[in-house]
């Protein structure tokens, strides 16, 4: 703290000096390399002795040395810059492959408790520019307004992803193209624009707000040492599921749903209610679902594994049974089975953005 500035300068001088010494010492002259040594040397007896005038002297001497074996030019600084970086970029890819992956929630599966892409028809006018900056940055939230301009029909509508965050969709009709910022389930389901639609010029084909899915960090590295607990909000892949198909593009989805039943499990369902293993579920997550309070309904029964009120599911040695919180309008294991646990991604931990009610740790 009370060391002056110019010996905390000289010993930071003498440590480039060894680093540079180590990485060039095969290159360097017999000469050269004898020079280096020797400033380095004299600097430290000066530090040693605690004599000012000559550090002062000799730690000059040194950086005049230094910048002549490595000149200060533009090659130098894009070489650090790209060094820096690729070392961020290494460090990224290994936090996202063994550590923290970002995910997004597309669908509503697990609303209220996870939102996934929510369109909000309006016909208001769409909010100033300025508003609308802000509103994207703590809520995730685009505006839209797509008006007709021309009389046409809607023959189409492809999906388009850009990046990470971005989903939009292309309204195709026999003579006019639209591209929007919202998927095609959302357009469909929120506001009312199919194939087959009939538009007129100047109609309005979808205006509102479109609320991006919660973006969310998935803990990878718990499962390596640690089981899955029955109730966890859990992210698998949908690889080998019977029932659940490939992008062609992407390939297998990832699900985010809740953790319904651990190997050995029996599942039930009389709605609302949902047993495990002849009891009442219990735990948070299952008991706010059950509640049927803010925005909940209670556990639906579905198809083809849990039909019905008197039928039982016993989940399979190294399987997991997914549930969606919204159960009257999730695909989970009711419909095509267990995951396998090699499937398993992680679980869901903290909801980074947008900033509104969900951001914190997913319960």
């Amino acid at each position: 703290m009370f060391t002056p500035r110019y010996v905390k300068h000289s010993k930071l001088l003498l440590r480039h000096a060894r680093k540079y010494l180590r990485y060039k010492d095969d290159l360097l002259s017999t000469s050269t390399r004898e020079e280096l040594v020797a400033g380095m040397s004299a600097l430290r007896e000066a530090l040693r002795k605690r004599d000012h005038a000559r550090i002062r002297t000799e730690a000059e001497a040194l950086d005049a040395k230094l910048h002549e074996l490595t000149p200060v030019n533009w090659e130098s600084h894009w070489r650090e810059n790209v060094e820096v970086i690729l070392v961020a970029v290494v460090v990224a890819v290994g936090i996202r492959s063994y550590f923290l992956q970002p995910f997004k929630i597309p669908t509503g599966s697990m609303q209220p408790t996870l939102n996934g892409i929510i369109g909000r028809p309006s016909t208001a006018p769409i909010p100033n520019l300025l508003r609308q900056i802000a509103e994207f940055i703590v809520l995730g939230r685009n505006y839209i307004n797509v008006v007709a301009s021309v009389d046409d029909d809607i023959v189409q509508i492809q999906p388009r992803k850009f990046l990470f965050f971005f989903t939009l969709s292309r309204i195709i009709g026999d003579h006019s193209q639209y591209l929007v910022y919202a998927p095609p389930e959302t357009l469909s389901h929120d506001f009312n624009v199919f194939v087959g639609r009939a538009i007129r010029r100047g109609e309005v084909i979808a205006r509102g707000a479109v609320d991006t899915g919660d973006q969310v960090f998935v803990d990878k590295i718990s499962y390596n040492f640690f089981k899955p607990h029955r109730g966890d909000v859990f992210v698998f892949r949908t690889n080998h599921i019977f029932g659940i198909r490939e992008d062609p593009e992407t390939g297998a989805p990832f699900y985010i749903k809740r953790l319904g039943g651990l190997p050995g499990d029996s599942i039930r369902i009389v709605p609302p209610f949902l047993f495990i293993n002849g009891s009442k579920a219990e735990g948070y997550g299952f008991k706010r679902v059950m509640d049927g309070k803010f925005s909940y309904h209670g556990y639906a029964l579905g198809g083809n594994y849990l039909a019905d009120s008197n039928r039982i599911f016993n989940v399979p040695k190294h399987g997991y049974f997914a549930l969606g919180d919204n159960s009257n309008n999730s695909y989970d294991s009711r419909y095509w089975g267990p995951v396998p646990e090699e499937n398993l991604v992680g679980r869901g931990l903290f909801v980074y953005w947008p900033f509104n009610s969900h951001w914190g740790l997913i319960r």
